[in-house]
């Protein structure tokens, strides 16, 4: 650890080059697996080796606002449960840096992976706001019911961009038709053809009358 902080140390004040920096963090990182599979075999592992789980964990990226979506934990001294929910007959294998660190399956090209939050929905509504402009999301009330499974009761869809946008007074007409005369100057001038004009209409409406969120 030493040396791979003296390497980045170098590396800032130009004592060492982006490939050395690499090449260093690639030996840090493939010593640390090594060494943290035998001290998981070990009875009583050294103290010092208590950390390297934490610290080889991934970091696995959410698609949600966690401003908007989730109230800050430290406000009421409470963490949230997290897991996921698909793939439960699978064991997860890979520890991922949600919340300390939490057991994640490994992730599989082109294919969606879902986790849920729980017991949010009181805090949610009240520390819930227009942070950041992301708007109010998609939710679902799911009931229980006696066999043992669950129905979906109702379905509410979130905000679009025009609705966010018009809480701070902004006019989605006025937005579109202020881009309508600038891609009709832009055409006239030759800036950009007729084709390439009304495909940036086409993808510009679309994402103002979207969802706030990447689908």
């Amino acid at each position: 650890m030493q040396l791979n902080d003296d390497v980045l140390s170098g590396f800032k004040v130009g004592d060492y080059d982006l490939p050395t920096r690499a090449m260093s963090e690639r030996l840090f990182w493939s010593i640390a697996r090594e060494v943290n599979q035998i001290a998981s075999e070990l009875r009583h592992p050294p103290y010092e080796l208590a950390e390297l789980p934490r610290l080889l964990a991934e970091k696995y990226f959410g698609n949600f606002s966690l401003f908007q979506s989730l109230p800050d934990s430290w406000a009421i001294d409470q963490i949230f449960p997290v897991m996921p929910i698909q793939r439960l007959d699978e064991e997860p294998t890979v520890e991922t840096t949600i919340q300390h660190t939490l057991p994640l399956h490994k992730l599989k090209k082109n294919e969606p992976y879902y986790i849920a939050v729980y017991l949010v929905g009181a805090y949610q509504e009240i520390l819930g706001d227009l942070h950041n402009l992301f708007g109010d999301t998609n939710a679902v009330h799911v009931v229980c019911n006696d066999q043992g499974g669950y129905e979906i009761e109702k379905v509410i869809d979130g905000e679009s961009v025009e609705d966010v946008l018009d809480y701070v007074s902004f006019s989605d007409k006025a937005l579109v038709r202020n881009m309508e005369n600038w891609v009709t100057r832009s055409v006239k001038e030759g800036r950009i053809s007729l084709q390439e004009g009304k495909e940036f209409l086409n993808i510009y409406r679309s994402g103002l009358y979207g969802y706030t969120y990447l689908e």
